[in-house]
């Protein structure tokens, strides 16, 4: 149709413009949609919004989101992906997704405090039973499953005090009596671990860490091997609405290339920074997964080829929480502020004897996120503020 026929507002709307064929870039476009065209009423019938070989509607994705949806479960090995508006809610999802009232779920004591938090809610209003376990239970936790224990939850590392789990130990207890295990591998960015050869069947991550790597992105995603998984997860994704800004699943895109570069430069500073901590008087014990007297070293060892840039100290108990406060806020080129994988380092204290039951440590604990600075300039910055801990 030609546009010339048309009034000036109806001429704005339907352009007779098309893009020439043939153009070709490294970015990933940017495809916003709500609506989604179809070219006849006989596609529009054809078409499933769980069968992402075709379009439906802008909340089920658009090229833009099928292509980091592949991308991501490419880097973790898996088959299917599904995005979703923050790490917090692709918890959400899986838990939605595969629990009812009067179900019992496992989540370890050491687990990212929201997904603690969501447990209580769970429990307290949809009646579904929610217990935590030791971090570091292993093969035992086959004594906790219950007949309606439908999900065991892990996290490799406990993102703020480092144990690291017998994620095969436990997957073999929850398969031997039908249980399936989620784990938030937020840590690993799913390049130091590798969630389905150790036998997980679903993987989450928070794309908001390392794979932004800009401290400017809230994105999620649930990652399966299997299909019959994956539809429950979309079926459930469909009905809570979950939706991501193309936008932002660009921005993610665009950080993908340099993603294994990223890690490793972090991986590589934080290993110097903490052997620098460890001959500090200050510091009681470094929590750094590659170190030997981290708790669940050994496993780490055995089933990581990576660390990243998180991990945490513990400062001697005789120091007081004003002292590790002014160590804190004494640092420079470290901020305040929850989250990792950014380029900008950061640290934050914790009251950890408040968020765990089964902690047994002594002393502050503190968890560096090591950035994309040198490393120098990071251990000159700790040990200006671990100066200033005393008062004079």
């Amino acid at each position: 149709m030609k546009n010339d026929v048309f009034g000036q507002n109806t001429s704005l709307i339907h352009t007779d413009y098309e893009a020439p064929a043939g153009f070709v870039a490294f970015p990933d476009a940017i495809h916003h949609a709500s609506t989604v065209v179809f070219k006849d009423l006989a596609s529009m019938r054809a078409r499933s919004w769980q069968n992402k070989d075709a379009y439906t509607y802008g909340l089920h994705g658009t090229p833009t989101s099928f292509s980091l949806e592949a991308q991501v479960a490419a880097i973790e090995g898996g088959k299917h992906c599904v995005l979703t508006p923050s790490g917090l809610a692709a918890i959400s999802l899986v838990n939605m997704a595969f629990l009812k009232s009067g179900d019992d779920i496992l989540v370890p004591d050491n687990a990212y405090g929201p997904n603690k938090e969501q447990g209580a809610w769970l429990q307290r209003s949809f009646g579904i039973q929610v217990r935590f376990y030791d971090p570091l239970i292993g093969a035992g936790i086959s004594d906790l499953i219950q007949a309606n224990t439908r999900l065991i939850w892990a996290e490799a590392p406990g993102s703020v005090t480092m144990e690291v789990p017998d994620i095969p130990a436990i997957v073999r207890a929850a398969h031997a009596k039908a249980v399936l295990v989620a784990l938030d591998n937020t840590w690993s960015a799913g390049l130091a671990f590798k969630a389905f050869e150790h036998g997980i069947d679903i993987s989450i991550q928070a794309l908001t860490k390392y794979q932004s790597g800009g401290s400017d992105v809230l994105m999620g995603a649930v990652i399966t091997k299997d299909a019959e998984l994956n539809s429950k997860i979309l079926d459930a994704h469909m009905r809570i609405g979950f939706g991501v800004g193309m936008d932002d699943v660009y921005l993610v895109l665009r950080g993908l290339p340099t993603l294994k570069m990223r890690f490793d430069a972090h991986d590589k500073a934080a290993r110097e920074v903490a052997t620098w901590l460890k001959t500090r008087p200050e510091i009681a014990q470094v929590l750094h997964p590659a170190w030997e007297d981290c708790p669940g070293h050994a496993h780490w060892k055995r089933d990581f080829s990576g660390a990243g840039g998180l991990f945490s100290v513990l400062f001697d108990a005789k120091l007081s929480e004003a002292q590790t406060d002014r160590f804190v806020e004494s640092l420079k080129l470290f901020k305040i502020g929850f989250s990792w994988g950014g380029s900008h380092s950061l640290c934050v204290p914790y009251r950890i004897e408040t968020m765990r039951n089964h902690w047994k440590g002594e002393g502050i604990l503190v968890r560096f996120n090591i950035g994309l600075e040198d490393a120098q300039d990071l251990i000159a910055d700790i040990a200006q503020a671990l100066a200033l801990m005393h008062p004079r």
